[in-house]
């Protein structure tokens, strides 16, 4: 290869490195980051080892919403991420018994929530939770095998990464928003 072509060759893999890095990066750091699913705590909406995209910048926009699947710093050891749906809402009460979960919101009003996307129910007694400002009540959808609020209390609004917003594998699961409330399972 000439010295010429060999400089030009070498000028262009660097000036496409460089574009890759300022167009990628920006998106990975602010915008949408993996994230492999470890455990069946949220089985069956998620099985372990599923690849998905996290979406950081929805929350940036609107308040995170019940029902939402959300990928979060774990309270106790913020180094350890979870995945979890969204129960309750800052200012609300969220009240479970049996199999029943219902919330009252902060208008005083009661709703149960529609859970048909959760097949193993169970793992507590009855009880009932008060969600102060700033925080989340978070469960997962396979309830006797999820450790989350029930457990280790609530989930402060700071440690939210992001809702989940692509499953990419394996492929033949691939689908955008999986584990919106409204998506039969």
């Amino acid at each position: 290869m000439p010295e010429e072509k060999r400089e030009n060759f070498f000028t262009e893999l660097l000036k496409f490195a460089l574009v890759a890095v300022l167009v990628v990066l920006p998106i990975r750091l602010f915008v949408a980051q993996p994230f492999i699913v470890s455990g069946i705590s949220m089985v069956p909406t998620f099985q372990d080892a599923q690849y998905l995209i996290i979406d950081e910048a929805t929350y940036h926009f609107r308040a995170p919403m019940r029902g939402d699947v959300i990928v979060f710093r774990y309270p106790k050891d913020p180094s350890q991420f979870f995945i979890k749906r969204i129960i309750g809402l800052p200012g609300e009460t969220v009240h479970i018994s049996g199999n029943n979960v219902s919330v009252t919101k902060a208008d005083g009003s009661v709703e149960k929530l529609d859970e048909s996307y959760v097949i193993n129910h169970g793992n507590g007694a009855d009880a009932d939770y008060a969600v102060p400002e700033g925080n989340y009540f978070v469960m997962g959808d396979n309830r006797p095998e999820s450790s989350d609020s029930r457990v280790w209390g609530l989930l402060p609004r700071e440690n939210i990464v992001g809702r989940v917003f692509v499953r990419l594998l394996p492929v033949q699961t691939a689908t955008l928003f999986p584990g919106f409330k409204t998506e039969p399972q």
